[in-house]
């Protein structure tokens, strides 16, 4: 199957190709015709799926451009995430006419409202800001055609649930709601089927596709050695981009600043940093002037980053859900990937979920615990 048998127009297609999109995915295959239907959609699909496309291609092609009000709106949980989509939307949107309103925290407000003033067919946007706007009176929702929800799973973990509540007050109650989800616990589901009517549900079983070309190591370390099991590791693999991930902000600080001690090229990516920084730090990782970046659960939740070569597990992750998360942001798009994880004594009973959850033991790279 093709993009030309799900009736997209050719200008979008043309697009698609010229980055490389020539064959839809499934999570794409089984949406886009539904969602172009009317039909609400709920949808489970993991991270690195196509999903951002697979909801983006079939809202832009039903905004009428004509149409005074704000007709789609992409509700998701971090700023990453919701520049990330707006670059993906701007791209699509061009040949359509359509204009584009990105609004999250750490970015003017003023610009946004001078903006809001114009004809805005799509705001893509986080609860936070969202809600600001709304208070304000600058957006209006009451007309709204699409509502999606992005990460669903990250809003509920986030704590977003009064918000999306009250943002959803605000709109009109025939609108289309397409809900995508990475997990669908009962949380998520209670969520969906709430604001939803009589939805399709679509699950897209992607992990083995996944992780099929992911060669998967672990080191054996100590909480003392763990720095120089990594140093060794890097030096050996001398990786083309990687992707560390620390389990809080204060690792992520003190690893930036070991690492940068002895030469490598890294910055980090947490909640802390500003959003222009954060930014400015995306886009040398994105150029390749980067070659590390070190990064948190929540900083990274949603990146699509193409060409990541390698992922480290410098904290080992704590659910085996959140390990497979992590290694899927490399082995995308056909090409091969390399993981390696750094296990301490009392990560073993998270390994040992991990390699249940796989199927198989993980290669030990080599044990730095033996003096």
């Amino acid at each position: 199957m093709d993009f030309k048998d799900l009736n997209i127009k050719e200008d979008i297609i043309d697009i698609l190709k010229k980055s490389g999109i020539t064959k839809p995915t499934p999570v794409q295959e089984e949406c886009i015709g539904i969602i172009k239907d009317g039909r609400d959609v709920i949808a489970q699909s993991q991270t690195g799926t196509g999903k951002t496309l697979a909801f983006l291609i079939p809202t832009l092609e039903k905004i009428n451009k004509n149409k005074k009000d704000v007709s789609a709106l992409i509700l998701t949980p971090t700023r990453e995430l919701a520049l990330q989509i707006s670059n993906e939307a701007e791209k699509l949107a061009e040949p359509l006419g359509l204009n584009i309103l990105s609004a999250y925290g750490g970015k003017d407000i003023k610009s946004q409202v001078n903006k809001l003033k114009g004809n805005i067919h799509l705001v893509i946007a986080t609860p936070g800001r969202l809600l600001d706007h709304l208070d304000r009176k600058t957006i209006s929702l009451k007309n709204l055609d699409i509502f999606i929800l992005d990460e669903a799973d990250q809003m509920l973990l986030m704590g977003f649930k009064n918000e999306i509540d009250a943002i959803l007050k605000e709109t009109n109650k025939k609108r289309q709601s397409l809900f995508f989800s990475a997990t669908m616990d009962s949380q998520v589901k209670k969520l969906a089927y709430r604001y939803t009517n009589d939805p399709a549900f679509i699950e897209i079983k992607s992990q083995e596709v996944t992780l099929e070309k992911i060669n998967q190591s672990i080191v054996k370390t100590t909480d003392r050695r763990k720095f120089d099991s990594l140093c060794k590791v890097l030096d050996g693999d001398n990786p083309f981009m990687a992707i560390i991930f620390c389990r809080t902000k204060r690792r992520a600080d003190k690893l930036e600043e070991d690492m940068g001690s002895r030469g490598y090229n890294c910055e980090k990516i947490h909640s802390d940093i500003s959003q222009a920084k954060r930014e400015r730090i995306m886009k040398n990782f994105r150029n390749m002037k980067t070659q590390y970046l070190i990064a948190t659960d929540v900083a990274s939740r949603g990146l699509d980053i193409t060409g990541v070569t390698h992922i480290y597990n410098y904290d080992f992750p704590e659910t085996a859900e959140d390990y497979i998360h992590r290694i899927g942001r490399t082995g995308r798009a056909g090409e091969n990937g390399d993981t390696c994880a750094f296990v301490t004594d009392k990560n073993t009973k998270i390994l040992e979920d991990v390699e249940n959850k796989l199927g198989f033991k993980i290669k030990v790279r080599f044990d730095d615990t033996e003096n």
